[in-house]
């Protein structure tokens, strides 16, 4: 019993310290964005290259190969908050906060909203609580982008990019208010 019960507490500590540690690997960050009475806050965590292939097929190794579900950062789910009404591409948004993630393609990514929150970011959604999901071209750029950014730009009166960066890859997630 009482070597049961070691095993138990050593496998219970390397548990907590891969917890505790994850973060350092990709840490956690908070965009926030603010014009007029738009707010907008995405909370996601920043994995880094590390040299790897980021995007592409499955069969070359890819991190993330194209037409497979992507939480969009590391650790938990990645959420992001509208405290108004959006558009995106002509498709409604109502203010709230969602799980977010991708589907990376080659040319085209899926941008989903979902309202399943508080969740790690590992396992996907479930499907049925999405609220938006639109497709929306990606732009493979020659600038090497070590870490993954999600950022945000004014882009005109009452619009703004969220912008999406890693690798060589740049998606911008057009949105109006």
């Amino acid at each position: 019993l009482l070597i049961f019960l070691g095993i138990i507490l050593i496998g219970a500590g390397f548990v907590a310290y891969i917890m505790l540690t994850t973060k350092s690997h990709s840490p956690a960050e908070k965009l926030e964005y603010t014009d007029g009475d738009l707010i907008l806050t995405v909370e996601y965590c920043r994995p880094y290259k590390k040299g790897r292939l980021i995007f592409g097929e499955k069969s070359e190794g890819a991190l993330l190969p194209f037409g497979e579900y992507w939480r969009t950062g590391a650790n938990e789910a990645t959420e992001v908050e509208f405290n108004k009404d959006i558009s995106i591409n002509g498709n409604s948004l109502p203010a709230g906060r969602y799980r977010f993630y991708t589907v990376p393609g080659k040319s085209d990514w899926t941008i989903a909203f979902n309202s399943e929150l508080g969740k790690w970011g590992y396992g996907e959604p479930d499907y049925n609580l999405d609220v938006l999901v639109l497709e929306i071209p990606s732009n493979d750029g020659s600038d090497l982008i070590e870490q993954f950014t999600i950022s945000a730009t004014k882009a005109s009166e009452n619009s703004m990019e969220l912008i999406l960066a890693w690798d060589r890859t740049t998606v911008s997630i057009p949105i109006n208010y």
